[in-house]
This record gives structure tokens, C-alpha cells and sequence, in this order.
């Protein structure tokens, strides 16, 4: 299963994602201005559901299913006050093409 390939891995700095390939992906806590959950309907054969942390000019994506990826629930709303795990329940029962925002950094005026 390619899902179990990829490997993330949090810790105080970040987190990163290495995939089968070698290539990694990292953002730091202080870089993500998004959380988001993307699915779509390749499900069961195709992974279905991805994380998507977005920052101005990084992304750490990795599919739910990866080593390490059970973590990511509790250390996410750990690390960023007022994470809507809301968004994860929807996202999670979702079998269609859709986005869920999970947390959103506050802008400042």
C-alpha cells in the first residue's frame, strides 16, 4: 500500500513527509497558514484522503494512511490553538472530491 511508503514525522521545529522516492517535504509550525483535508473518490484502491499543509511558499502533503500519520491528529490541535477537528469528522466520512479546512492562521489587520 502506498500510502504506508510515505513517512511523517513531527517534532518541535516542523513537520516533514518522505516519500518512497527520497523526495522530502517539510514546513516548519511557524510557516503553515492552512491545515486542510483534500479527498476524492479513488477510494479503496487509490488513497482517498490527503493532509495539506500550506504555507506562502511551502507545502507538506501526505496521505492519510502514512507511517506516522496517526499521530496527527492529537499533535496538530496541540500545536495550533483552535484546530477544528470538525473538520476532520466531516472530512472523514466524505466519499467525493471535496476540501476541508481544519485550521487557518488569523490575519492581522
Amino acid at each position: 500500500m502506498f500510502e504506508r511508503e510515505v513517512v511523517v514525522r513531527f517534532d518541535d521545529d516542523g513537520v516533514s513527509a518522505t516519500y518512497p522516492d527520497g523526495t522530502v517535504q517539510s514546513i516548519s509550525w511557524h510557516e503553515i497558514n492552512c491545515i486542510a483535508i483534500e479527498t476524492n473518490d479513488s477510494g479503496p484502491w487509490g488513497a482517498d484522503v490527503w493532509w495539506l499543509l500550506e504555507g506562502s511558499d511551502k507545502r507538506c502533503v501526505y496521505p492519510q494512511g502514512a507511517t506516522g500519520d496517526p499521530e496527527a491528529p492529537a499533535e496538530y490541535p496541540r500545536r495550533l490553538p483552535e484546530f477544528r477537528d470538525r473538520a476532520v469528522i466531516e472530512a472523514m466520512g466524505c466519499t467525493s472530491n471535496a476540501r476541508f479546512v481544519c485550521w487557518e492562521r488569523r490575519r492581522v489587520a
